[in-house]
């Protein structure tokens, strides 16, 4: 076999690898801090009576609520598109934080922004307009895809991060909490993921 041959099959068998690995392992941790057993018990504790809001709060609840539908509709859309593992596994936990939210939206008595629950489907227009932002990137390639999931994480954890600067609740403090590190955990899932997927040099 000449040299020039045979690093192409190193090469591949290497790529080839990464890619089974990426889809054949669970992306999201084992510990993805927010399954649905524990979410509601982070937000039912001893104080049943909800404590006073700010307005900032308020509108930190209500914003969150729909950056995780955000999350979980593109990928929805994005597993039915590619039927790749690490969307079909994490729009699961996505589900599981917009449920988390909605029973901080419930306990303060907030009306829940999420006035339909179809994918894809927004009544407020800058949560419309990332939607669809994000579909038509991810749209073009798997690749592309998997760029948008490591943005809309990214966004996540720079958003949580923030409300976790002036929220005073310990409630939601929790909950932002949980929420900071699983977003964190999608992340590197993503990031893993483009590695496997990207050539030799561009890497995350």
């Amino acid at each position: 076999m000449k040299p020039k041959n045979f690093y192409k099959t190193i090469l591949l068998i290497v790529t080839s690898f990464f890619v089974f690995a990426c889809q054949s392992e669970n992306p999201v941790s084992q510990v993805d801090e927010f399954n649905s057993s524990n979410s509601s018990s982070i937000i039912s504790e001893k104080v049943q009576a909800p404590g006073e809001l700010s307005e900032q709060e308020r509108d930190g609840l209500i914003y969150m609520r729909l950056e995780e539908k955000l999350a979980r509709d593109v990928y929805i859309t994005f597993g039915d598109l590619y039927s790749y593992t690490a969307f079909l596994n994490i729009q699961t936990s996505e589900q599981n934080h917009m449920d988390a939210m909605k029973r901080l939206i419930d306990k303060y008595n907030i009306e829940d922004p999420v006035t339909t629950d179809s994918v894809g489907v927004f009544s407020n227009p800058d949560f419309q307009q990332l939607y669809d932002q994000y579909i038509t990137q991810g749209s073009v390639s798997l690749y592309d895809a998997l760029l948008a999931g490591k943005a809309i994480e990214e966004l996540d954890i720079a958003d949580l991060e923030n409300q976790l600067t002036f929220v005073d609740n310990q409630d939601i403090i929790r909950v932002y909490q949980n929420l900071l590190t699983g977003s964190q955990n999608h992340l590197a899932a993503f990031i893993k993921c483009l590695n496997s997927q990207i050539t030799v040099g561009k890497v995350y």
